[in-house]
């Protein structure tokens, strides 16, 4: 039987979440919501789905939702989905405070439904492709640029664009965090537009993250060194690239660097995490990014958000 699925929020990324549903054949979409009803009718109708205002006339309704809806109202959202029996796919961050995203961990633990963070930049080919090269990085860089853009502004640019990095970063790395420095600043908004943190793990490892949101170009690019090859993911581009060591000598004592290129075709990330979702629903298997990967995102999120100060900041 076909899933029954609903999208709360038909903004930037509820729209594209619902034309995904619709052209799905393992589900079937059957609503949209927004307060704004001519938005959420622009994404339902051309799937024949309805169009309501209030996502409360679809619980116990629907099998599993997408919630795209402004990140003040993942919380109340997600919570009333997973106690009325749905599973959910909540956008990233997966919620404005730690203690809301461990009730919906919870939630979803003892009800025994899916709850997926939507963190993107997990499906993107690049990234998956370094999968079995990734082992034990010494150190990392990131950089996440961007120019500004007012959708997304309800928080700083840590939990706005750097929380994708960092995700990134504690899934790969494994390692409890032993401190962190930060620094950053408003540009053109009340929060932080642009900051660094410098985290350094307890197995040793040292990532350096950056993030703005008032850059005069898009870059979206991380660096893996390990004792072994450097890795470079851009994941605009879709391209991988990996210096290993050879076996002959570019200088003496030196062993020469040999590079390894793949670009990948232009991906769909949006259906292909949709697409894990609803296997994951289907098999009974973890999401690639569970409740717990957003919550442990999201407290190192607001950990370094919390060093922000003139000078910056630093703990242990």
């Amino acid at each position: 039987m076909k899933l029954s699925t609903a999208v709360i929020g038909a903004g930037y990324l509820g729209r594209f979440h619902a034309q995904k549903y619709a052209a799905l054949d393992a589900c079937e979409l059957v609503a949209v919501v927004d307060r704004d009803i001519e938005a959420a009718q622009r994404s339902a109708e051309p799937a024949g789905a309805r169009a309501l205002t209030e996502y409360r006339e679809l619980l116990g309704q629907v099998d599993a939702v997408s919630i795209a809806a402004p990140t003040s109202l993942h919380y109340e959202i997600a919570r009333d989905f997973l106690a009325a029996g749905a599973h959910v796919l909540v956008e990233k961050p997966i919620t404005v405070t730690v203690a809301e995203a461990d009730e919906l961990v919870d939630l979803a633990r003892d009800g025994g439904r899916v709850l997926q963070v939507g963190h993107l930049e997990r499906f993107n080919p690049a990234l998956r492709a370094a999968d079995g090269i990734l082992e034990e990085p010494r150190f990392i860089e990131s950089h996440r640029l961007a120019p500004f853009n007012p959708r997304g502004t309800d928080v700083d640019v840590v939990l706005d664009l750097m929380i994708h990095d960092i995700d990134i970063i504690l899934d790969i790395v494994r390692s409890p965090v032993a401190r962190m420095d930060a620094s950053g600043t408003p540009v053109l908004t009340d929060a932080t537009d642009i900051a660094n943190a410098r985290v350094v793990f307890e197995n040793g490892c040292v990532a350096n993250v950056t993030a703005s949101r008032v850059s005069a170009k898009k870059e979206r690019r991380m660096r893996f060194f390990q004792h072994d090859c450097y890795l470079a993911v851009d994941f605009g581009q879709r391209r991988l690239t990996v210096h290993r060591k050879g076996e002959q000598e570019m200088y003496p004592g030196i062993p020469e660097l040999i590079t390894e290129d793949q670009s990948f075709e232009s991906a769909d990330a949006i259906r292909d995490e949709i697409e894990s979702f609803l296997d994951c629903i289907a098999t009974g298997r973890p999401p690639l990014v569970s409740g717990e990967d957003g919550r442990r995102a999201l407290a190192t999120a607001i950990d370094i958000s919390r060093l922000f100060g003139v000078d910056g900041g630093s703990t242990a």
